[in-house]
């Protein structure tokens, strides 16, 4: 009670004020172009209100601008020869129902969400317009501590969600679509989206509480990695280039298309070594061999 008291008191405080650089820029301080930019966003205007409408506008910029290239592909034969279920179309009906729920889920779920985040991410130490921003190294380092975390967090909820009554009631949705693409990675059920969230954002505050604060820009490039590797594994396709091919561990579109295909097996988000350590990809790596010899037979005659 006393912790949703102080976040209560804090989101009052940070709706009663605005924020005014002249206050935050230390004398002599030269800002480069990018802290120019990045605090001429907040100058002038509410803190809250503001970090919220970017978070916002950015994961919908993001989420739709990544899928379009794989959208194209579905059009462009030289590429489409690399969709994992060729035999499978994505028709228009299925797009419209998917952009339907996900308009909800933004609106009515992941915005309120992404309101409340900041007034808590700041009692955990995660920093604003403070100065300097992070940079390049430091951002590398923590955005790949997140994805460690995150998909910890991913493999096991996900498991937990293909017990049969959580899988009836809540995961089910998220299956609808045996074959996904892109546009598929947040078609999910509300509680779905709210507990699968919740490992995109524990990584930056437990990394807040035991390590070092965090700052908001590298909160931002770390959503905007995290989309853009959950809409490339639902994407449906896999490339020459898809980034599994040079990193093994990575898991890619390759490992969850079969996921939706079988309802089993490849837990994991980002990473292969979870389902490797727990024998969860067994079923996977069966089927992979299965159509690596049917490709040797066809060869061979």
């Amino acid at each position: 009670m006393d912790i949703l008291n102080m976040i209560v008191d804090h989101v009052q405080e940070m709706l009663s004020t605005t924020v005014d650089i002249s206050k935050i820029v230390p004398a002599g301080y030269e800002l480069n172009w990018f802290e120019k930019t990045w605090l001429s966003a907040f100058d002038g205007r509410n803190e809250l209100l503001t970090f919220t409408a970017i978070a916002f506008l950015m994961h919908e910029l993001v989420y739709f601008g990544r899928y379009l290239p794989f959208l194209a592909c579905d059009y462009i034969p030289a590429l489409r020869k690399y969709k994992i279920q060729d035999n499978k179309e994505v028709t228009s009906a299925m797009q419209w129902k998917c952009l339907k729920s996900l308009l909800f889920s933004h609106f009515i779920i992941e915005g309120p969400l992404m309101l409340m985040f900041l007034p808590v991410a700041q009692l955990a130490g995660i920093r604003t317009t403070e100065l300097p921003l992070p940079g390049w190294q430091e951002m590398a380092i923590q955005i790949a501590v997140f994805f460690v975390i995150e998909d910890f967090w991913h493999y096991w909820v996900h498991r937990l969600f293909h017990w049969g009554p959580l899988y009836r009631s809540i995961h089910k949705i998220h299956h609808e679509f045996s074959s996904p693409f892109g546009m598929t990675a947040e078609y999910a059920h509300p509680l779905e989206t709210i507990i699968f969230g919740q490992g995109t954002i524990f990584g930056p505050i437990l990394f807040c509480k035991f390590v070092d604060s965090v700052h908001s820009v590298t909160m931002f490039a770390w959503i905007w990695l995290r989309l853009f590797q959950a809409i490339d594994a639902h994407s449906g396709y896999d490339f020459p280039w898809s980034l599994h091919n040079f990193l093994p561990f990575w898991a890619g579109a390759d490992h969850h298309d079969y996921h939706h295909m079988a309802f089993v097996n490849n837990f994991s988000s980002s990473f292969r070594y979870w389902d490797t350590i727990f024998g969860t990809d067994s079923k996977y790596h069966a089927h992979k061999a299965r159509i690596a010899e049917a490709k040797a037979e066809k060869k061979g005659n």
